[in-house]
């Protein structure tokens, strides 16, 4: 759904001689989507005169400065830093001057992605009209007193530190949010707005913020009067941010058995508990269809770390859902299919039949030379994709590859994926299948003349051709019903890269030697023998043997095991002083 808002606002002088309130919003410039919409209005405060600067200024630097932010901050953070430099540029002027000059109210609003943030100090008001109720989300700062209530404790300007309120919550289609001086809505009550905004939906923002304006100064209101309306038409994707405080926010659902429900999906099966993720099958009674069901393992409820890697996971399925990349992935849901409100963090994706490579693989499937080519070329697209986006998925293997009963191949699980957004604990984690990791990853590198070493650097972070590296482990394990070009490799082993694998067709005959060379080149030990690209992998796959790929050249011993001179060394040495022993024992003296 495409980003789209209507936005109107009114301010009137009304019976007092100048305005001092003022109101503004921005939309984000081309390329600044994922930051969202601000709007805002500050009320000045008449004692001491300059109000009507300190509002305008407020709201104005607030609301250009905000887009000069990094995206990588937390909404509130933005606002908080923008709003502390205001507060503290207004109250160093103020400390020069007695009475105080230049203080004002301030309400704020972001709307991004799929969620809103308020920024409130005074008793300007924001309210929310939703589903035909209204719902009031500020709280005025003064004094709790019925005469006293026009006096602030607290405004912009006002002291060195300012404490401001923030709310947040989801936005959804047909949301209306009011921001309101104390000249509207001290004399419109909540009953009576609410009245005004039904009464006559369909119209504008700007006719209804006209509209709220008038009344409020037909009612009597002796102040200046200002409303700002919103109407929210569409959302934008789901930010990161967003995802992130659903996940902290809603509790993980516990243990679910066959037969029990969760927001009106029924549970048909546990296919995977890995200690970590517990992965569900389940059912929509009415329309009989099934669905994934993915959250964390109850006893990791508390993990802050795993709720934020999880959270990373459903921002980047969405994401990846906009593009050419979809095709080749498991469509994400965000929203239950059932209608129902989400009581606990969950990920809901489609459920599609079939099995995944690794299950044909133990099942003894024997893939034909054609339907390996085929399998390979359409994980190579996908890559390429994902890769185009910035995306490394890290856990390329049979495991995640599933051929559904739909003929598509789908790439699974983006847990663990690389976007540039993720998680640190995600970043820093050692992820992927041992098996399937290339040699860098581990900090063993092939250097021109020297020999490697069990480590010999610095570990690499994974990039794009360790996804191809993965693919290219896949496709010898096709070729040759399930062998691993460079064995079982386990955690931290020593000495697992130190030999060329063997040719695929020394496994398999059937294999020709195009192929070979491809597998080969793919798995190649020296990074700068494999491809570089996932779009040069696919392209020798798809020409064959019309022009086929020269072999990677053997690795010379001395760069395959750097001992193996003093090994050899050792044996000689060995070899005669066994001769040596012999000749003094037995041989005639």
């Amino acid at each position: 759904m495409s980003f789209d808002i209507d936005i109107g606002f009114t301010s009137l002088t009304g019976k007092k001689e100048i305005n001092e309130d003022f109101a503004a919003a921005m939309l984000p410039e081309v390329g600044q989507a994922s930051m969202g919409a601000i709007v805002a209005i500050a009320d000045g405060v008449s004692t001491g005169g300059m109000g009507r600067e300190a509002a305008q200024t407020t709201v104005t630097s607030l609301v250009r400065d905000y887009f000069g932010t990094p995206e990588t901050w937390d909404t509130t953070v933005a606002l908080d830093r923008i709003i502390g430099a205001q507060n503290a540029w207004l109250a160093g002027i103020n400390r020069r001057r007695h009475p105080a000059l230049g203080l004002c109210t301030l309400t704020a609003m972001v709307l991004r992605g799929q969620s809103y943030a308020v920024a409130h100090v005074g008793d300007t008001r924001a309210y929310l009209l939703r589903a035909g109720r209204l719902t009031q989300l500020t709280h005025d700062h003064v004094v709790d007193h019925p005469d006293l209530r026009h006096q602030l404790t607290r405004s912009v300007g006002l002291e060195d530190r300012l404490v401001v309120d923030y709310s947040q919550g989801d936005v959804q289609v047909g949301d209306v949010f009011m921001l309101l001086s104390d000249g509207v809505h001290g004399k419109l009550v909540d009953k009576k707005l609410q009245s005004l905004m039904q009464a006559d939906a369909k119209q504008s923002c700007q006719a209804l913020s006209a509209l709220l304006v008038d009344a409020a100064l037909a009612a009597g209101s002796d102040d200046n009067a200002t409303a700002l309306v919103v109407h929210v038409r569409g959302l934008l994707d789901s930010t990161l941010a967003d995802e992130n405080r659903h996940a902290q926010q809603l509790p993980i659902p516990s243990r679910l058995k066959v037969g029990e429900q969760i927001d009106g999906l029924t549970v048909t099966a546990t296919v995977a508990d890995n200690g970590i993720n517990v992965l569900y099958q389940v059912r929509d009674p009415a329309s009989k269809q099934l669905y994934a069901l993915k959250t964390l393992n109850p006893q990791r409820a508390h993990d802050v770390e795993e709720r934020a890697m999880l959270a990373h996971e459903a921002w980047l399925a969405k994401r990846m859902m906009t593009g050419r990349a979809a095709e080749h992935l498991v469509t994400i849901h965000e929203r239950s299919p059932t209608g129902v409100s989400p009581t606990g963090f969950y990920l809901l994706y489609d459920w599609h039949g079939g099995e995944t490579l690794q299950q044909m693989l133990d099942h003894k499937h024997k893939f034909g030379i054609a339907q390996a080519v085929t399998a390979a070329s359409h994980i190579a697209k996908a890559l390429g994709r994902l890769h185009q986006q910035s995306v490394i998925h890290r856990d390329i293997k049979p495991a995640n590859l599933h051929q559904g009963e739909d003929g598509v191949l789908r790439v699974l699980d983006l847990g663990v994926a690389l976007s540039g957004r993720e998680p640190e604990s995600t970043r820093l984690l050692h992820a992927g299948t041992p098996s399937y990791m290339n040699p860098e990853q581990w900090g063993l590198h092939v250097k021109a003349n020297v020999g490697t070493s069990d480590k010999d650097g610095p570990e690499e972070k994974p990039d794009a051709q360790s996804d191809l590296f993965a693919l290219g482990i896949t496709l010898y394990q096709l070729l040759t019903g399930g062998k691993l070009p460079y064995g079982d490799v386990l955690p931290y082993q020593v000495g697992r890269y130190f030999r060329d694998p063997t040719a695929p067709s020394r496994h398999n005959p059937e294999v020709p030697i195009w192929l070979d060379h491809v597998a080969l080149k793919a798995v190649a030990r020296d990074k700068r023998l494999r491809f570089e690209t996932a779009e040069e992998f696919l392209l020798a796959l798809q020409r064959g043997a019309s022009r086929p790929l020269t072999a990677p050249p053997a690795t010379p011993l001395i760069q395959r095991d750097p001992t193996a001179v003093w090994k050899i060394a050792l044996a000689v040495s060995a070899l005669f002083n066994l001769l040596l022993v012999y000749w003094v024992l037995f041989l005639p003296k």
